[in-house]
This record gives structure tokens, C-alpha cells and sequence, in this order.
């Protein structure tokens, strides 16, 4: 069996750092304005291209650009720009659903990848999008079975996409879903007149609701007013099946999450899919990576519609049902490099010994672990407050835009 690439989000170099360091195999990423998370993170600029594409090689992991909005003929010199100039970073794919920005691509002769918004449920239209592009993600809609038809399909008749290869087709495999079909929606602009469409989804499906009969003014009563925001996705626990329906890229969703949520989940799915590979996935180690899961942002859980459920599960509260979260602390000051040690400046909120702390930063990348040791005010101390230096031994760089957090349970904790 061959092993499934693990696909990385990344909406800053704090999350691409992340994804680095816990195992991808390639990221995906936003840059500018066209690209479906506009809004929701920070996203880089035509500048940084350069520097994701060198970063990536040094680890051997692909690059796929985002350009998977609706395009209007203003954006059209924009996109071309775009695609230029990453392929001149020798940026690996462009992934796209607008026929320009797929005509542009390959006219750059540029590898494209095929977005989830076309919403490909079947054979025939992968063989229609084959003259374009390598890489197909299937609609989210479909069921595992479904899946391992196309594939054993596009293995049977040999169908290859333009660089020669058999194509490959990507899923999604954990994160944030959407009650639309494919994540095409258009309630964001309908409602306030901004399109999800075009990355800017104000998310008015994760708000509470009431049904009302407008006739006789009686309203309905719910189990559950957040009708329309499912619970995330979640594959890890029978990631066996997803294999097994041949899949080729595996995408975990989240460039608007924190680069913590990016390493916790990367790492996780990185060793579950490497024990399906050589044999050694188990419910025990489902266990195990399921706490580590839960403890990032998350709606709770379920697993789409590949095992055939027919309705969806839905969010019960608002937000995160993470059992933990960060408190900041304070920022970096300065690293010794032959000694190895830190240098932090309190800033808010205590510090003991035996705290899990987290830091962050673009090159930092997420380094979660627990305070062994430290020294405050250049003395040896169990406890830092608010004015305090700290200096701890750290194994890796820290700068000066780094940020220190403290890792604290919150209520969803057992």
C-alpha cells in the first residue's frame, strides 16, 4: 500500500514552521486576496513565496498555492501575477476551481490542482478535468466506498492527467466542515453581502437559530440551536479504511488556526499514517492520538459522510471544545547560542516549574514542552510573575518576536 501524503495548512510562517517540524509532506497556502480563507488568517504576500518554496525544499515538501475563488475580470491580472511569480519560486501546484485561473496555470505550465468547490463526485468528471489537471479533491459529500470506486476506476482505465502520471485524488481528512455542499455557500453574502466564495464567509452558520412559522408565529422547538454548524471532521480512527480506498493526498483543514493546532494534528496524523503504512495502527494508539486531538481548537468530532452516515452531527455550543488552551505570557529577549538558554520578559500572569509552556514564532514554529527548570532574575527560582526575566535551556533558537505562552486545562477537560 502506498503511503498517503500528508497535506499541511499553513496561514502564516508560524504555522508553516509547525507543519515542518511535525512531518508533512506538503503545505498548502494562501497568498494575497483570491484564496478561500482571505479573512480567516493572515495569509502571505507575493514577497514571501520565495522563502515558503526554499523553506519546503530544505525538508523535501511540496508547496500548493491556493487560488480557488471566484474570479471576476478585475482579478484576472492579479491571478496572473500570482501564478507567475510562483512559478518563478518554483512553487509546486497552483489548486484551483475558476476555468481562468486553470487556463492561466496551465498556460504557465504550472502543475494544477483540482479544488473541492467543483465538487467532483464521479468518473467521468475526473476524466473531463484530467486534460487540465493532476490532482483531483472529491467533493466532501461522498462516501469511502464512493471514493474507492473512483479510484480503482482511474487505476482500471489508466487515466493520467498532464504530466503523465496516473491521477491522484486527495481528500479531506480532518478540520472545520461546512454546511454547504463543498463549501460553496452563499449565505455570508446574501446575509452581509460578503462571499464566502471569495474568502471572506462571516460564518453565520456557526450563530444560534431558532425555526419559526411565519404563518402562525409558532416556534419550533430544537434539541439544538446550532442547526448548521457541524462537528469538525475526523478521520484518525479509521484512517485504515481511508487508505484502503486508495487515496493518494490526505489535506487536514485549518490555515485560520493557531500554529499549535497545525503541530498537534500534524504530528498525530503523521504517526497514524505512518503505522497504517507499516502495519502497526490500533484502536490503542487511535486512543492516544484522539486525547492529543481534543486538546486543539475542535467543534467536536465526527467522520463526515465517508462511513455513510446520512445526516450530519451537529455543534452543540458556540467556539472551541478544546480541553486546553494558551495563556500568553511574554516574549522572547534572547538566545545564547552556546549555552542554549532562552530569555523571556513576563508579561502578564505566574510561571512555576512543572507549567507546560508553549512558544511561537516564525521560525520557532509551535515548541510545546514541560518547565523543568529555570532561572528568574538570573537566580533560581520555582516561580516567575508580571516584570520578571526568565531564562530557561531550550534546544532550539528563540528571537525576539517570539511569544511564550502557558498551556492551561479549560473547562472540557475530564
Amino acid at each position: 500500500m502506498q503511503k498517503i501524503e500528508l497535506m499541511a495548512p499553513a496561514g502564516n510562517f508560524e504555522s508553516l514552521q509547525a507543519a515542518l517540524d511535525n512531518g508533512c509532506d506538503s503545505v498548502y497556502f494562501g497568498v494575497e486576496q483570491l484564496n478561500m480563507r482571505a479573512r480567516a488568517s493572515i495569509n502571505f504576500t507575493l514577497d514571501d513565496l520565495e522563502e515558503i518554496s526554499n523553506r519546503c525544499k530544505a525538508k523535501n515538501v511540496r508547496t500548493y498555492l491556493t487560488l480557488n475563488t471566484i474570479i471576476y475580470d478585475h482579478d484576472l491580472s492579479i491571478v496572473k501575477t500570482l501564478i507567475k511569480k510562483a512559478k518563478e519560486a518554483n512553487i509546486s501546484a497552483v489548486i484551483a476551481m475558476d476555468q481562468a485561473v486553470i487556463g492561466i496555470a496551465r498556460e504557465a505550465n504550472m502543475e494544477v490542482h483540482i479544488s473541492t468547490q467543483i465538487n467532483i463526485t464521479n468518473i467521468e468528471t475526473v476524466k473531463f478535468y484530467a486534460m487540465f489537471a493532476d490532482t483531483m479533491v472529491l467533493s466532501r459529500e461522498l462516501s469511502l466506498r464512493q471514493v474507492k470506486k473512483i479510484t480503482e476506476d482511474i487505476e482500471k482505465n489508466q487515466i493520467k492527467g498532464p504530466s503523465g502520471r496516473l491521477i491522484e485524488v486527495e481528500i479531506f481528512g480532518h478540520g472545520a466542515l461546512c454546511m454547504a455542499v463543498s463549501g460553496k455557500c452563499y449565505m455570508s453574502l446574501h446575509s452581509t453581502n460578503s462571499s464566502a466564495n471569495r474568502g471572506a464567509c462571516k460564518q453565520n452558520c456557526r450563530k444560534k437559530y431558532t425555526v419559526i412559522d411565519q404563518e402562525t408565529g409558532f416556534e419550533m422547538e430544537l434539541d439544538n440551536e446550532y442547526i448548521m454548524s457541524p462537528k469538525d471532521l475526523c478521520t484518525i480512527d479509521f484512517l485504515d479504511q481511508v487508505a484502503d480506498a486508495g487515496i493518494k493526498v490526505l489535506k487536514i483543514e485549518g490555515r485560520g488556526r493557531a500554529p499549535e493546532y497545525v503541530a498537534k494534528v500534524i504530528k498525530s496524523y503523521r504517526e497514524a499514517i505512518d503505522d497504517v503504512a507499516n502495519g502497526t495502527y490500533s484502536k490503542e494508539k487511535v486512543i492516544g492520538w484522539m486525547l492529543e486531538l481534543e486538546k486543539v481548537y475542535n467543534r467536536g468530532f465526527w467522520n463526515g459522510y465517508y462511513l455513510g452516515q446520512k445526516l450530519g452531527e451537529w455543534s452543540k455550543e458556540s467556539g472551541s471544545h478544546a480541553t486546553q488552551k494558551k495563556v500568553y505570557l511574554g516574549k522572547g529577549v534572547h538566545y545564547f547560542q552556546k549555552a542554549k538558554i532562552g530569555e523571556f520578559k513576563i508579561e502578564a500572569y505566574d510561571l512555576a516549574v512543572g507549567d507546560k509552556i508553549l512558544i511561537t514564532g516564525p521560525n520557532t514554529g509551535a515548541q510545546e514542552m514541560e518547565l523543568k527548570e529555570m532561572f528568574v532574575n538570573d537566580a533560581p527560582s520555582e516561580k516567575a510573575t508580571k516584570g520578571d526575566e526568565i531564562t530557561i535551556k531550550l534546544d532550539f533558537r528563540i528571537r525576539r518576536s517570539d511569544k511564550l505562552y502557558k498551556i492551561v486545562k479549560t473547562e472540557f477537560a475530564e
